[in-house]
């Protein structure tokens, strides 16, 4: 059977929430700095105009940054791995095949529960990613079953079984 791509898709930006807010403070903060300057000295010098307006370019290149790095984290679902690739210049992909799943978990904070979002907890016996989190996906009860679905799916077209050698045998 031919891989084929199942789900794919990104967190959802609220995860940048403080940082856009406290970005779209401190470009506040310094227009209201601005105004204030403006005044008292109703010809406002130009050194001070440009540093203010510079020093409104950080906060936004800021912003701009943490919204490329959420927007460049890819979550994809295949019928037999599930990938996570980050990067904005340099790419680097996460791989898991889905028979490894032991466990799947839904959290759901209250803010992101607010939103509709969740994050999903995947337990693998990946020994290099033994924990796979998928941040702020919308419905994460529903995809946490298309996930489920696919793991069982995978595990049988394999032959592949799950054996916990931690677990005590009864006597």
């Amino acid at each position: 059977m031919e891989e084929t791509t199942v789900w794919k898709g990104h967190s959802s930006q609220i995860l940048n929430l403080k940082p856009f807010l406290i970005c779209g403070l401190i470009v506040l903060l310094l227009l209201a700095a601005l105004v204030m300057v403006a005044r008292v000295n109703e010809n406002i010098p130009s050194l001070v105009l440009w540093t203010d307006l510079l020093l409104m370019l950080v906060p936004i290149g800021f912003a701009l940054r943490e919204w490329l790095k959420l927007q460049s984290r890819v979550y994809e679902l295949t019928t037999e791995r599930f990938l996570i690739t980050r990067g904005i210049f340099s790419k680097q992909t996460d791989t898991m095949e889905l028979y490894r799943v032991k466990d799947l978990s839904v959290l759901q904070p209250f803010f992101l529960r607010l939103f509709s979002l969740g994050n999903l907890i995947l337990q693998t016996s990946d020994r290099t990613t033994p924990t796979f989190v998928i941040e702020a996906v919308s419905g994460p009860k529903e995809f946490s079953d298309l996930i489920r679905k696919h793991v069982e799916a995978c595990r049988d077209r394999k032959r592949v079984g799950e054996l916990d050698m931690n677990e005590s045998i009864p006597d």
